[in-house]
């Protein structure tokens, strides 16, 4: 064939239309690989300046966009499962709840147990439910007070003030109810020990 003149199925493909089923699977093929090297010569650009990027970034900078990376990962997987129908919400089992938490501390204290160390998440729950016997029954408050002796610092100040500050309102208010004669009498207790 000349170099000017095509054939018709040529002109028939220049044009858009589909070639004839001789030709249908070499023209197919080669329009994939002409896709697969375009998909490649992209994905090495794109890759070029990442590698020039992580070479000029410290340590810390590549942790950043590592965390990154990961957060953006799991949002993908949540995403996935979630439009599967798949998204079970992890139930964690009940553990033992702040009072019996502080409560075993304040027992591990008394009792000088080798591993009893101070926390202060504990100390704080004790000191803020000092006063409320449903918390803080009579045979665990007398251990309190032995604790509260020992009390140092801002802890001990804020205790005091907050004693104080209880006792006047109580001083003001005409109801008598056993629960707020309980809470007068360890309020006084509290302040003796500490003042």
């Amino acid at each position: 064939m000349a170099k000017g003149k095509r054939s018709r199925s040529d002109t028939q493909d220049s044009q858009g239309e589909e070639p004839t089923s001789e030709m249908q699977p070499d023209v197919a093929k080669a329009k994939r690989k002409k896709r697969s090297r375009d998909q490649d010569i992209e994905e090495e650009r794109m890759e070029i300046p990442v590698q020039q990027e992580q070479e000029e970034l410290t340590a810390e900078e590549k942790r950043k966009i590592e965390r990154k990376l990961k957060k953006e990962c799991k949002k993908k997987e949540k995403q996935l499962l979630r439009e599967a129908g798949a998204l079970v919400e992890k139930v964690k089992p009940p553990g033992p709840s702040a009072s019996d938490l502080a409560l075993k501390y304040l027992k591990s204290w008394s009792k000088k147990q080798k591993d009893w160390r101070f926390q202060k998440t504990r100390q704080t729950w004790l000191l803020k439910h000092m006063y409320d016997r449903i918390k803080i029954s009579d045979k665990h408050f007398a251990r309190l007070l032995k604790y509260l002796n020992g009390l140092k610092g801002n802890a001990r100040e804020e205790s005091i003030q907050k004693a104080e500050a209880l006792m006047k309102e109580f001083e003001t208010t005409d109801d008598c109810t056993e629960d707020i004669t309980v809470k007068i009498e360890r309020i006084r207790q509290v302040l003796q020990l500490l003042s």
